[in-house]
């Protein structure tokens, strides 16, 4: 049996930030072999999210960043189950290393970016080994990638919402309007970026709602069509971007008039909108 010192507990703990007893366990069960140690704390892990698999991960950490030239942005969600665990230092910068190494690669799919390499091992054998050591279900929830001529972000309420907003053109303060777009995006929540862009179903059951409700208040047949889409009308300008009334200016200013007042030709292409739970 090889004896195992103070000093190599601290060094495992260190790596893995296990407890100091699941580490002197796991490296008296490795026999002083460190990457076995590494490899067992790992596997009791898995144990542990098997075991945790139904419970419900609806805390956590959302990261929105950019790359130095704004013109590629990513979204990260790192979910637990409990807000003290979402606040820990040590859990949000592993979740700012994962967005780090996302705008790195631009990964197609959180699978994909759960396959990427970090510190020897891949980042979902790192999620993986977390849920050992800190006993909580943890996931890595969801992840978006944005790219334009210009992209900017936006974190929401103390890591609980991360946005990205791209634009079409690189124009002076354009990135700044951005950041004020995407907060509009956090606060008001729109479901595509212009009216052409919703989903044809929501229209048709826009339209077939507002229907009913002139029927109910006793509006005549003939004025059912043009009362539907009256009401259609005020869903876009509730739920689309560019038609939103822009909360930071006058009622009367759109997304859209903001954005033009920055420079005639600039609008949105997209934008990402990700939220804890």
């Amino acid at each position: 049996m090889s004896t195992i010192s103070a000093a190599d507990v601290k060094k495992l703990r260190e790596a893995t930030g296990a407890g100091m007893m699941d580490c002197k366990k796991a490296l008296n069960e490795a026999e002083g072999d460190f990457e076995k140690a590494i490899e067992i704390l790992r596997k009791k892990g898995q144990k542990l999210s098997v075991k945790r698999a139904d419970r419900d991960a609806n805390e956590g950490v959302v990261l929105a960043v950019v790359n130095d030239d704004h013109n590629q942005g990513v979204i990260v969600k790192l979910s637990c189950e409990t807000d003290f665990v979402a606040k820990n230092d040590d859990f949000v910068a592993l979740t700012q290393e994962f967005a780090d190494l996302a705008l790195k690669n631009m990964p197609e799919t959180v699978a994909d970016l759960l396959n990427l390499e970090y510190k020897g091992i891949t980042i979902g054998e790192k999620v993986t080994e977390q849920i050992g050591v800190i006993g909580e279900k943890i996931e890595l929830a969801a992840y978006e990638k944005l790219e334009a001529d210009v992209v900017s972000p936006y974190i929401h309420m103390g890591n609980k919402a991360g946005v990205l907003v791209g634009l079409n053109k690189d124009a002076e303060g354009a990135y700044d309007a951005g950041r004020d777009v995407a907060m509009q995006v956090a606060a008001m929540k729109p479901i595509a970026v212009d009216k052409d862009q919703v989903d044809s179903s929501v229209v048709e059951k826009e339209i077939e709602i507002g229907k009913e409700q002139a029927r109910a208040e006793g509006k005549p047949e003939a004025m059912l069509e043009r009362i539907a889409m009256g009401k259609l009308n005020k869903f876009y300008k509730e739920n689309t971007l560019l038609n939103q009334a822009y909360v930071k200016g006058s009622n009367k200013e759109s997304v859209a008039d903001y954005l033009k007042g920055i420079d005639g030709d600039l609008t949105v292409t997209d934008f990402k909108h990700v939220t804890l739970g």
